[in-house]
């Protein structure tokens, strides 16, 4: 009966109650749509960091703080035991996609022919696992097209990725046919010993056993690095492919290689050892019982004191960084439209009291008691938020279904190209019932004031009024 009351009292002034109504829709529309869009923008760096990184890395201890100075002296022996130790637990072998040994290492790229070298930043992979790991696709949000070329080989550990912004200072614009390249200037007169110079020494540094590259016309680039020892090593480099990084530094530096000619060229004769253990699990959220059962096998297995576990978000810091920024927003704009549909619904509510300050002396003159007054109108309030934040979350589903089919594109943080843009309108059923409760209970609490001053009147004077 409160509430069949309340209903013909909001239908008493259609139009005000039509704008209230409109401002509370439009309040939870506008927090609901946000929402799906920052669930879409943290699915989407989530992905592009497991398909990279994993979600979980075992390092040697201190490789994670140090060993970027010394990534050799921070190997891990027996790697192929760690791995198989994984992949063989009852566990955590069945929630684990893939666990690939990688080495990341750092040098110097030339392409001699034109007297041109850069500092790299190397990583190694196995190409099959890396492949496996970049159709990760938990939410169904990668952008990474079926046909696209890896770049690796398995059965060819010469040829390799470099970035777009390497390739163009090495000069191999026109051979991978990379669009937009401006033409190369023509150097100053060099203060250092010319290139050519070092060009003829770089070759005689290359171990006697290394296989030499096949020549199948692709651009090939020498790569650098000091081995564990200290020596310089020097290993050739087919570029199959230049690869946009998403970010200018990175872009100017990446080189990825096959994890073998990695091994070679880190640790040259020596033992050759895996600087990480990558592990990609099947969901996100077996991330902690992941672990946690890994630091378990490790105990057990004595290997605690030197192997240290870290997830795709110590990796990758700009994950963290990213969900911060768009949470805080979205907090922000949550607090802005509750704070609009609160005054809203006050000065409707408000304006009610007003109204029917003659009706309120009635029915308390009736026997109808304070509370009983109070309850009407908080009702009333109750009334306005339930339907304005049902026909919002309603319309935002809508809307959303619109918009993804409208094809809008833009460039994310990290990604180098334009990707769709869209807002996740399924499977957010928590955010639909998280916005309905909030805009709820602000109209509910902001019909507490009016109702309280109707239930304050006294019947006389509320009699008299006119």
């Amino acid at each position: 009966m409160l509430f069949k009351i309340a209903f013909r009292n909001i239908l008493r002034n259609r139009r005000r109650s039509a704008m209230t109504l409109l401002a509370i829709a439009v309040g939870s529309m506008s927090i609901v749509l946000f929402g799906e869009f920052v669930a879409f923008v943290r699915a989407g760096i989530e992905t592009n960091a497991v398909q990279k990184v994993g979600h979980l890395t075992v390092f040697h201890k201190g490789y994670f703080d140090y060993g970027a100075g010394n990534p050799a002296a921070f190997g891990i022996d027996h790697y192929q035991d760690v791995i198989r130790l994984i992949e063989e637990d009852p566990q955590l072998g069945p929630a684990v996609n893939v666990v690939t040994p990688t080495i990341a290492l750092t040098g110097i790229a030339g392409n001699f022919d034109l007297d041109a070298s850069k500092t790299f930043l190397g990583a190694g992979y196995v190409p099959a696992a890396r492949e496996r790991m970049r159709r990760w696709d938990e939410h169904g949000v990668s952008t990474r097209r079926a046909n696209e070329d890896p770049g690796l080989r398995d059965g060819d550990e010469t040829v390799g990725v470099v970035g777009v912004g390497l390739a163009r200072v090495l000069g191999l614009c026109e051979p991978l046919k990379i669009a937009n390249c401006p033409p190369r200037p023509t150097p100053t007169a060099p203060t250092a010993p010319p290139a050519t110079a070092v060009a003829g020494e770089l070759p005689s540094l290359a171990p006697e056993d290394a296989a030499p590259a096949a020549d199948t016309g692709a651009p090939r680039v020498e790569l650098l690095a000091a081995t564990a020892g200290g020596a310089p090593n020097v290993m050739s480099l087919r570029v199959a492919r230049a690869e946009q990084q998403g970010v200018r530094e990175l872009d100017e530096n990446a080189v990825i290689m096959h994890f073998g000619l990695a091994q070679k060229l880190l640790y040259g004769r020596g033992e050759r050892k895996a600087d990480a253990i990558v592990i990609q699990l099947h969901r996100t959220e077996d991330i902690p019982r992941a672990s946690a059962r890994l630091a378990a096998l490790f105990a057990a297995h004595h290997l605690d004191g030197s192997l240290e576990i870290r997830d795709f978000a110590d990796r990758e810091p700009f994950y963290r960084q990213a969900v911060g920024m768009f949470s805080a927003i979205f907090l922000f704009i949550s607090l802005i439209m509750g704070v609009i549909v609160l005054f809203t619904v006050v000065n409707t509510m408000g304006m009610s009291v007003v109204e029917r300050t003659a009706e309120i002396g009635t029915a308390r003159a009736m026997g109808l008691q304070r509370a009983g007054v109070r309850r009407l109108f908080v009702g009333e309030g109750a009334l306005l938020g339930g339907l304005g934040a049902t026909i919002g979350v309603a319309l935002a589903q809508l809307v959303a279904v619109l918009f993804n089919r409208s094809g809008a594109t833009w460039t994310p943080p990290g990604q180098a190209a334009p990707i769709p843009l869209q807002v996740l309108a399924s499977g957010r059923p928590g955010l639909l019932a998280g916005v309905w409760l909030l805009l709820l209970i602000v109209a509910t609490l902001a019909a507490v004031v009016p109702a309280n001053r109707a239930a304050r009147l006294k019947v006389v004077d509320a009699l008299r009024h006119v």
